[in-house]
């Protein structure tokens, strides 16, 4: 088969290259083998404010204009519902938390997704005395069903190979690349936590953060808002919420742990006062850097080859933005943000 792209992983770095490639008319081939679970394992919120330091997340005007209207895009083009509007509630703890809340939303970046009003609690079974802040313009795509999905559309379309990337086999010869019997003009690869597999790129500082998730069953809390306090929790419909999630800078597995599912439970305990049980447990490993910013580029001295990685916890956010300059770049030869090139680690 010859095409003009080879994408290699499909999480949400994967799909938003693939989106751009779709809408230009781009032939694409995707190999995917499902070792990289952060996308899947990601709770999938969108939200413009880090609620630890009320602060604005990195280029959330643009990001939040671009990543909207694709998903929208492909809720019509896989017939499924994946972008739920959400209310995103931060739970005080104190007065001054109120007052730093009222501080930040005076920022001009931050004024349209904080709320002035502080939102009163009126459910018993969670400890807030001091009431939430609300954050506008927040809401939760469903990764998981977003993956398999676009998976099935890819098949049906054949245009996925659900086997690892053998980079042994992959075959430079000009302007042209050769994958066993595959020929494309472009490779992009969107492994995640992988990367660091990939002869080509691993010498880029992608560290990992593994990250655990759980799901409870709370039939009397009813809710149909998220809360951040010491840990996230988000409804999940059929009295299921998704808890998370915890940070772990030295394990490097997709397996999950007692230790995390003790923390999680024992921070959800600091406010949440109803019986729940816990009915799953997910791990995967963030791709993540040092300095926050995604993994952009080209090969140094292969130009066709391409990176596509390090979108961290904000993945639903900014996978639409990466992959649309990744690929002006390649295609309309249009500068990069330099906060993202991987330029910036060439010494």
């Amino acid at each position: 088969m010859k095409v003009d792209y080879f994408i290699v992983g499909l999480g949400l770095a994967g799909i938003a290259f693939c989106e751009q490639l779709r809408k230009a008319n781009k032939t694409f081939l995707v190999f995917d083998d499902g070792s990289q679970q952060s996308s899947i394992v990601a709770a999938g919120m969108y939200n413009p404010v880090i609620l630890k330091r009320f602060t604005e997340v990195w280029m959330a005007d643009e990001q939040l204009i671009l990543a909207l209207p694709v998903y929208k895009e492909l809720e019509e083009l896989l017939e499924v519902k994946i972008d739920h509007k959400l209310k995103i509630y931060r739970r005080f703890a104190s007065i001054e938390e109120q007052n730093t809340w009222f501080t930040a939303s005076d920022n001009p970046k931050l004024e349209k997704y904080m709320s002035t009003k502080i939102v009163s609690n009126s459910n018993p079974h969670i400890d807030a005395p001091f009431g939430y802040g609300e954050v506008l313009e927040g809401g939760r795509v469903d990764t998981d069903l977003l993956i398999s999905a676009y998976k099935k559309y890819l098949e049906k379309n054949s245009k996925l190979i659900s086997d690892s990337f053998q980079y042994d086999d992959l075959a430079l010869e000009g302007t042209k690349l050769h994958y066993k019997d595959h020929e494309a003009k472009q490779l992009v690869f969107c492994e995640g936590f992988g990367l660091l597999k990939n002869p080509f790129f691993k010498h880029l500082p992608l560290n990992g953060t593994k990250g655990e998730v759980i799901t409870i069953k709370a039939p009397s809390l009813k809710i149909d808002f998220a809360v951040k306090s010491s840990v996230f929790i988000m409804p999940n419909g059929n009295d299921e919420y998704y808890v998370g999630a915890t940070y772990n800078w030295t394990d490097k597995t997709n397996i999950p742990t007692e230790l995390a599912k003790v923390e999680l439970v024992s921070k959800l305990k600091t406010f949440l006062k109803c019986p729940f049980e816990v009915v799953s447990h997910f791990a995967g490993i963030r791709p993540t850097v040092n300095n926050r910013r995604p993994l952009v580029g080209t090969h140094a001295t292969y130009n066709n080859l391409h990176v596509l990685n390090g979108l961290g916890t904000r993945g639903v956010m900014i996978a639409p933005y990466v992959a649309q300059e990744l690929f002006n770049f390649i295609e309309n030869k249009q500068n990069m943000n330099p906060e993202i090139s991987i330029n910036r680690f060439i010494i």
